[in-house]
């Protein structure tokens, strides 16, 4: 979303009207007016090179485009009168004595002069320098050393001057230029040179652009100028060698940001280092980093740690240490230690076989599971009895909890998602709009070319066929009505208009006033005259009166070589509004729809038809293209879901067997009715947070099901199979209540450790990630109540029915079931898993050298995911969360193929005490007499090193502008009449109604006098009472020819001006660009870069000052997406532990399943640095997520490992054949069919974040839970809860004794 805003404001700020074409008329009117008077010559007539005498003396003619020709006359230089000699010294201090002008010459110069001015007076030492060559040009009396008329024309049969050749030193045009090459021009955020010289880039570049001969009606010369260096001993003449003023010069001082190259500039230099530099050394031509050498070291420590402890161990066993857990070994069937198990727990006599020994043992569970087996005992008694009733009180919750879906509504807006209300960059996006103004909406179309090949070119898209294409898409734009509450609305009544009645769009069109007869009269070939003089031709102006810098509506070009770009960018910025209501920016979302709707359907087939590509976008396109996500992969979705609850029915019930049996037998109807249980759950935690005003969210809608079918799923399978484990002969009632004994406890266990993860991080600052988790954390929570309360209702009319030998999913049909051989030993058969985990996979588990293996295997890979976690990168592609087949994926394309221009930045400044006692003023700008270390000071320099600042150029200052719009030397700037009021400059419309008596027969104003003399400021700096009079006037001044630096348009919304005559200015913004942002890490360490920056700045200045960009509302959860997921993930392992901790009164084993979930994030965060899946709230809720599932994984394992006899081996057994079936089938086996369906989501956001997360979350959390935590059991495991009965009664006597 960011980067369509963030191209449109680059556009933006090429909007304002500067002077360009008046200065390049300037420059070359000072060479141009050379001496003319009606002196005659009365000199020799040959050429006379000499001091004391001109070369070219009086105005013989001019061209038919009016333009003034000088005499080839030599004469002496003349003595001028005393008030003429003062102006000379005035503007010419260093010509005296005689001169080769007339005061009226000198006036011409003056007044064209004056159009420089402000491109230059914030430089001193450049504009003396620049001022002196046009004074030694036009007045030196020694002109005949250093210019030679070379070329002579007749015009109306007078000889005219057409060319001649300046003679300077390169010495003297090198220091001239690097004197002024630096000087900015803030309106543009530009070099001055841009204008004034033709962006040149060296001083011949410059002498060539002043020197060039115009075309007729083209701003220039109307003769050649050669400036030259090489000069003939013998010809007498010598080279223009004066006094150049260098720009560090502590005179004539200039700032920092014009002259970064002074030495107190370049001391203060930032170093061009981006961060801090990672540890690394080399190892032979292997670059290796400390992490990844110090996690090698420590592994390979580790294990060869635990290889000899192995082998110890082996030893050990094999002098009879481990002979005291043999008896317990020789148990021959595990059905009888599991039944054993079930009639203690049933509080039955413990029958003891003639194998085993004739200890008693006894369970001795922690407190709260003594206190959880007595309740479960009882309440699965009460419910085999009282099935109907405890249904229907506990379907009665969630269904009165859904009432809330009456208000239920969903969070789309991103800033709402992923920044908190205490948002940094939310109050400051806030209190930009508030006390400024909110940035502009864009509309945009980049129409491109198609290459031949891959590996050609693109051609060039700047043919004539391609401009006509283009006015006619214009012409449809322009056309485009949209019905907005009954009143129709078109571009014109929207878009952006800076200086007039012309919108400004950036258009290549706009160097012909977007007027196709102008392009029939003019032709291509001006359009590319204008892309190197579009700011030096008066021609090139665009509709709205701007300059338009080809970069911004052309693409696709290296360097400045604008006549082959293969793209043209047209940009439609819109006015936009602060949205309270939602109904503020109606008008334009309106247009915007019916634009979009004429790109798809009309623009795109005229586009195809040229064998062109077009790309296009709106302001509110990413938006709706976000909805339509929303809805386009539903199908899929609900086919995932289906597929999981058809799993689940049959995965409860007995294996598949070609019998009447298998009808009744089945678990379908159950499987369905517990799934409706699991979006009961679902819909009950949405109902109750809608009811309290808590919207929900896109994530919570696809991911809450899927985590709540992984527990519940889990819960159901341990419980049916729990029942169906039970003897037969056992009566309902207490097949129910042993099954709710055995499991009970393990599924309080993992309810409680999800249930309060998620609880606690609801505490988490990221409304996405706390939403996520207050809806999970109730969701969860309800699962577990309707799990053991209706599902176990459930359970109980299911056995009834089955027993009755009723038809499962038709109860009212009766057969009669064949012979069930599952009936004849009074036990069900094991299923197909159940005799995969006891007879293949526990014992291969069981094998040492398998051991080893999978504590090497999965330790080494959490090693290897500490260090791929540090690959990972923050941010989500804005391709990712848009369908595939959306038209922004081929715009966003555009834009990073065609596009290289960064977003803009602007740094805000609050309460600027613009008094001269706080001196804030200089702390600020950058003209002369600011501080070196100032706020644009500071600034320029930053862009001096945009690799490590992210800043492109010094930044646009209305202060440095307004300064200089008031400096006496900008005499041309802020005028007054004698009454006060303002003067506008004399290029600007009549400043009067003729009958006011106050304008000249030409319409200029008179009786006009500048603001102020130097007398009247204080070093160059306005008293409160001049600043707060003449800021208005200043930003209510057009800029023009003969004053660039009006402030209308440029400045309009950077100054907030409430309040502002007590001396303060609330707000006010000094504009920059970041530099071109191509990846998501760009984004996040260019907001990380300006903020630093900026604290940075403030602390030195004291002054309240932050930048601002308009993606950084959307990228600030990066800046600290590391410390968000770091803390939800210890917080949702540290509430799991003291649960586990709590309930089971082990901590050995809690901190086994602390280790193990742990290892599942941590190679979770391993696979996504893998994966390439960056980092954002989507991954963090899926990680958050993922510990609740991994809790299934390892809990139910653990407890039954705790309540199995016999060595850790036998138990580590024991539990993979009680739990390790449930487990498997109903977590990996339900959502791995799931998960698959995903594949084929039309969305790249499904494909990722959940088909590759929740894959690797399956795959992970399986090989932890069910081979990784056995093995790890089996070795150093929790000692059994079984002990000698003999041990328990010492144990328990000092209690009765205490207690008699």
């Amino acid at each position: 979303m960011a980067e369509d805003l963030v191209v449109g404001e680059k556009l933006r700020l090429l909007l304002w009207r500067s002077s360009p074409v008046a200065v390049a008329f300037l420059l070359q009117a000072i060479i141009l007016f050379f001496p003319a008077c009606a002196q005659q010559s009365n000199g020799t007539s040959g050429k006379i090179y000499a001091e004391g005498y001109c070369s070219m003396y009086g105005i013989c003619g001019q061209r038919s485009d009016g333009k003034v020709l000088n005499c080839p006359n030599e004469t002496r230089a003349a003595k001028p009168d005393d008030l003429f000699s003062a102006k000379i010294q005035s503007l010419c201090p260093t010509i005296s004595g005689n001169v080769c002008c007339t005061a009226d010459q000198f006036d011409t110069l003056h007044e064209n002069v004056q159009q420089a001015i402000p491109f230059l007076v914030g430089c001193p030492a450049c504009l003396r320098n620049f001022l002196n060559i046009f004074c030694e040009l036009s007045c030196s009396p020694n002109q005949s050393l250093f210019i030679n008329v070379t070329s002579i024309a007749e015009v109306n049969n007078t000889m005219t001057v057409d060319g001649i050749d300046f003679f300077v030193t390169s010495e003297y045009g090198e220091e001239l230029y690097n004197s002024c090459k630096d000087v900015k021009f803030g309106t543009m955020n530009t070099r001055s040179m841009d204008f004034i010289g033709g962006a040149a880039q060296n001083y011949t570049e410059w002498f060539a652009f002043l020197g060039r001969q115009a075309n007729l009606n083209e701003p220039g010369s109307p003769y050649a100028v050669s400036f030259r260096s090489d000069i003939s001993d013998s010809s007498g003449m010598k080279p223009l060698n004066i006094t150049v003023y260098s720009c560090g010069d502590h005179s004539l001082g200039c700032s920092c940001g014009d002259c970064p190259s002074s030495s107190v500039c370049m001391n203060n230099a930032p170093s061009a280092s981006r961060g801090k530099r990672s540890c690394s050394f080399k190892m032979g031509s292997l670059k290796v980093k400390c992490l990844e050498f110090s996690l090698a070291i420590v592994y390979f420590v580790l294990l060869a740690a635990f290889l000899t402890w192995v082998s110890l161990h082996r030893k050990r066993e094999r002098v009879g240490l481990f002979s005291r857990t043999e008896p317990l070994q020789n148990v021959q069937d595990q059905n009888q230690l599991h039944s054993v198990s079930k009639e203690e727990l049933s509080g039955r006599p413990l029958q003891i076989t003639e194998e085993v020994p004739l200890v008693a043992e006894t369970l001795r569970p922690s407190v709260v599971q003594s206190y959880m087996t007595s309740f479960f005992r009882k309440y699965g008694t009460f419910v085999a009895r009282n099935p109907i009733l405890v249904l229907c009180l506990s379907l009665a919750v969630p269904l009165l909890l859904c009432i809330g879906l009456i208000r239920f509504k969903v969070e789309t807006r991103p800033e709402k998602l992923w920044v908190g209300p205490g948002s940094k960059a939310a109050e400051e996006k806030q209190y930009f709009d508030s006390h400024l103004a909110p940035f502009y909406r864009i509309e945009q179309l980049i129409v491109a070319t198609i290459p031949a090949s891959r590996t050609s070119s693109s051609p060039t898209i700047v043919t004539g066929n391609n401009i006509q294409l283009l006015f006619e898409v214009q012409k449809k734009v322009d056309g485009l009505r949209a019905n907005y509450s009954g009143n129709m609305v078109s571009l014109s009544d929207i878009c952006f208009k800076p200086l007039g009645a012309d919108c400004a769009t950036q258009s290549v069109l706009q160097y012909f006033q977007m007027d196709p007869q102008k392009y029939n009269d003019l032709g291509i070939d001006h359009a590319k005259y204008c892309f190197q003089h579009f700011s030096s031709d008066e021609s090139c102006l665009s509709a709205f009166q701007a300059p338009l810098d080809p970069s911004t509506a052309l693409g696709g070009f290296s360097g400045n070589n604008y006549s082959e770009a293969s793209a043209f960018v047209i940009t439609y910025p819109v006015n936009n509004k602060v949205d309270k209501t939602g109904e503020e920016n109606g008008q334009a979302v309106a247009w915007e729809e019916a634009f979009i709707h004429l790109m798809k359907e009309e623009i795109m087939p005229m586009i195809q038809m040229q064998n062109l590509t077009l790309a296009f976008s709106s302001e509110s396109s990413i938006q709706e293209e976000l909805k339509r996500e929303s809805t386009a992969d539903a199908i899929t979705i609900l086919i995932s879901y289906l597929v999981m609850f058809a799993y689940i029915s049959f995965a409860l019930g007995d294996s598949f067997r070609c019998s009447s049996s298998f009808i009744i037998s089945s678990k379908v109807l159950l499987g369905l009715s517990g799934v409706v249980l699991v979006l009961l759950s679902v819909l009950g935690s949405i109902g109750f947070f809608t009811a309290i005003g808590v919207k929900s969210t896109l994530i919570i809608m696809e991911v809450i099901p899927f985590l709540v079918l992984a527990v519940g799923v889990d819960n159901m399978c341990i419980l049916v199979h729990a029942v169906k484990r039970q003897p037969l002969a056992l009566s309902l009632e207490g097949r129910i209540s042993n099954a709710l004994v055995e499991v009970g406890p393990s599924i309080t266990l993992a309810s409680l450790s999800e249930f309060l993860a998620f609880a606690v991080s609801t505490f988490t600052p990221m409304p996405a990630c706390r939403v996520f988790s207050m809806f999970a954390a109730l969701a969860v929570l309800l699962d577990f109540v309707l799990q053991v309360t209706a599902f176990v209702a459930l359970i109980v009319f299911d056995f009834i029915r089955a027993e009755a030998g009723r038809v499962d999913c038709v109860p009212c049909i009766k057969i009669s079931p064949s012979n069930d051989p599952d009936k004849g030993d009074g036990q069900h058969k094991l299923g197909f898993l159940a005799r995969y985990m006891k007879e293949v996979h526990a014992p291969i588990l069981g094998l040492r050298g398998v051991k080893v293996i999978v504590i090497a295997v999965f330790v080494g890979f959490a090693f290897t995911s500490i260090v791929l976690s540090t690959r990972l990168q923050p941010g989500l592609e804005q391709k990712i969360v848009l369908p595939r087949n959306s038209y922004l994926q081929d715009y966003f394309d555009d834009l990073a193929k065609y596009l290289r221009i960064g977003p803009p930045l602007y740094f805000v400044v609050k309460d600027f005490n613009y008094s001269l006692e706080s001196s804030q003023t200089n702390q600020i700008c950058s003209i002369s007499q600011c501080n070196s270390n100032s706020l644009l000071n500071e600034i320029a320099k930053a862009s001096l090193v945009p690799e490590s600042s992210y800043i492109a150029k010094p930044a646009a200052s209305w202060l440095d502008d307004f300064l200089i719009w008031l400096s006496p030397e900008a005499f041309s700037c802020c005028r007054e009449f004698v009454n006060g009021s303002y003067c506008p400059p004399d290029d600007q419309p009549p400043c009067c109604q003729p009958s006011q008596g106050s304008c000249g027969v030409t319409g200029k104003c008179k009786d006009c006098t500048t603001c102020f003399r130097h007398s009247d400021l204080h070093d160059g700096r306005p008293s409160i009472a001049q600043f707060k009079e003449k800021l208005p006037w200043f930003l209510n001044a057009l800029p023009s020819s003969d004053c660039a630096k009006g402030g209308k348009g440029a400045y309009t919304t950077n100054v907030n001006l409430t309040g502002y005559e007590r001396g303060i200015i609330q707000a006010s913004a000094f504009r920059t660009y970041h530099t071109p942002l191509n990846k998501q890490t760009d984004y996040v360490n260019s907001m990380k870069a300006a903020r630093d920056f900026s604290s940075k700045i403030s602390d030195s200045l004291q002054m309240q000052i932050f930048p601002y960009s308009v993606f950084y509302i959307f990228f600030e959860q990066y800046l600290d997406i590391w410390k968000t997921s770091l803390i939800n993930i210890s917080i949702g392992l540290g509430a799991v532990f003291m649960v586990c901790l709590v309930v089971t009164g082990s901590l050995w084993a809690s901190a086994i399943i602390l280790l193990v979930i742990a290892m599942i994030i941590l190679d979770m965060m391993g696979v996504m640095g893998i994966l390439d899946i960056q980092l954002n709230a989507i991954s963090v809720v899926n990680l958050v997520m993922s510990i609740g599932i991994a809790v299934e994984f390892c809990v139910h394992i653990t407890h039954a490992f705790s309540i199995s006899r016999g060595d850790r081996n036998t138990r580590a057994k024991e539990a993979l054949c009680t739990m390790g079936a449930s487990v498997f089938s109903g977590i990996t086996l339900t959502k791995l069919v799931g998960v698959i369906v995903l594949r084929f989501a039309r969305s790249e956001v499904f494909v990722i974040y959940y088909f590759q997360m929740y894959l690797a979350l399956v795959l992970i959390g399986f090989l932890h839970g069910l081979v990784f935590l056995p093995v790890v059991l089996s070795i150093c495991g929790p000692p059994s809860r079984w002990v000698p009965t003999e041990q328990q009664e010492r144990q328990s006597s000092p209690d009765s004794n205490e207690q008699n």
